[in-house]
């Protein structure tokens, strides 16, 4: 016996967290009655059905790093019909990103199958470091830098970067690498706004140990058996 939302997410119907989601708004039934407790556990043989989908068997997780152009939805489907990061790979699965990354960024991101790999590399505890490139629209002083080594608050919160790293391009521009374990959405804009200073272009270079080492803009590639597993034993990496 096993968690429902456990089950659901393992399934690769959706994320763990989704999958909470839906139970608590009374969308799930297991053999035909409404479930809306998180702690209810089901089995194999159980028939789940979630807003009106039977939920299928166990099915073969797949695992994809893609190289995300700017202009490009993080997501499965939009309803504006513009080009999602799914578009990108030919797979029958229905995989989805890990996480997101806004629209006119770049980079690195994750797809997959796997809704407890999703859960446990987002969940927040576990820390997994990002690292970006922004171009922002000035110079950090090297007072600014500091107080970004020691830690910036963000919309009450605090955030304490694991690297910082600044490459001055002109007089009026500089490149900032900066590394967090943060998820918030916008939130490397939101620490440079929270400084005065604008994002004018924003990638993400690497993930966990991941690199875009290989691939050019719009490729992709899948992971590796021995990269799946040293994704899941990232835990608190950085605490």
């Amino acid at each position: 016996m096993e968690r429902l939302q456990k089950i659901i997410a393992e399934r690769g119907f959706c994320s763990r967290r989704k999958a909470e989601e839906y139970i608590l708004q009374g969308l799930v039934w297991v053999n035909g009655k409404k479930v809306k407790e998180l702690g209810t556990k089901v089995s194999e043989k159980d028939e789940i059905i979630i807003n009106h989908t039977l939920l299928e068997g166990k099915e073969k997780k797949e695992y994809y790093l893609f190289y995300k152009p700017s202009k490009v939805i993080s997501s499965v489907k939009d309803e504006k019909q513009r080009k999602t990061v799914v578009d990108f790979i030919p797979t029958k699965k229905r995989i989805y990103p890990i996480g997101r990354l806004d629209y006119d960024t770049t980079g690195l991101l994750l797809l997959t199958n796997d809704g407890e790999l999703s859960h446990y590399l987002t969940h927040p505890k576990n820390n997994i470091e990002k690292v970006y490139v922004a171009k922002i629209n000035g110079i950090l002083t090297p007072q600014e830098i500091q107080t970004l080594k020691k830690g910036i608050e963000v919309e009450k919160r605090m955030i304490f970067p694991t690297k910082i790293k600044q490459k001055i391009t002109s007089s009026s521009h500089a490149m900032v690498t900066i590394g967090i374990t943060e998820g918030r959405n916008h939130i490397v804009k939101k620490i440079f706004a929270q400084m005065g200073y604008r994002v004018l272009t924003l990638k993400r270079e690497s993930y966990a140990f991941l690199t875009l080492d290989g691939l050019k803009v719009g490729e992709y590639r899948p992971l590796t058996f021995k990269e799946v597993k040293k994704l899941y034993a990232q835990k608190n990496c950085f605490k």
